[in-house]
């Protein structure tokens, strides 16, 4: 028997659910400009915010814009990331990423989602968090919690990351995307854990198609 998928009245419910658990969901990458989001967003690919937050103020300190941070050496680079997972390659990506923005973007971080894709470390769900938070654009970008959570309560029945981003999109109200990515994030880290989800204490019973 195939699984129920919720209808789009049953995801708003959700959404208002998690809203209600959730009031302080936001963007967790602290950042004062477009560049340091992107920086830090590169940052953190199967890294914690938490992790990245350490290291990004003394970064920042150091480099403070794409001009500076592109004319860096990767080993200097690379001592105020080391703490992080993957920093020789991060190092690298940020450094070759805010070069290019000194040079071909006037400084400034591209808007499209074109040029944004064709900077180093770029790729679609790292676009997505720039031009929901830089922009303000409505975007879900599709992490880990996103997909497990959204796929385990049935929001969407999808394989992979980029059939569940254009499926959450046809589900969810528009103006609620980028809502829809920070309270996914959050029930997928403080509730719906990958190993051991804590469904007795759910704000979803009822909803959940994991436990029906």
């Amino acid at each position: 028997m195939s699984r129920k998928i919720l209808t789009k009245d049953q995801a708003v419910e959700v959404l208002n659910r998690l809203g209600n658990e959730y009031p302080d969901a936001k963007c967790q990458l602290e950042h004062v400009n477009v560049w340091q989001l992107l920086v830090a967003t590169v940052l953190s690919a199967q890294t914690t915010d938490v992790s990245v937050n350490q290291v990004t103020p003394d970064l920042f300190a150091a480099y403070t814009g794409p001009e500076e941070l592109g004319n860096a050496l990767p080993e200097d680079v690379e001592q105020y990331i080391k703490r992080i997972g993957m920093y020789h390659q991060k190092a690298k990506n940020i450094i070759s990423l805010s070069a290019r923005i000194a040079s071909d973007f006037g400084g400034e971080v591209p808007r499209s989602r074109a040029d944004l894709e064709s900077l180093p470390g770029v790729g679609r769900k790292t676009a997505n968090v720039v031009l929901a938070e830089g922009f303000g654009e409505q975007q879900i970008a599709v992490d880990t919690h996103v997909f497990r959570v959204s796929n385990r309560i049935g929001l969407v029945h999808e394989k992979d990351v980029e059939h569940t981003e254009q499926a959450l999109i046809k589900k969810l109200p528009h103006e609620r995307l980028t809502e829809s990515h920070h309270l996914l994030i959050f029930h997928g880290r403080r509730c719906c854990h990958a190993r051991k989800p804590e469904c007795e204490r759910c704000c979803l019973n009822g909803l959940c198609q994991e436990n029906i």
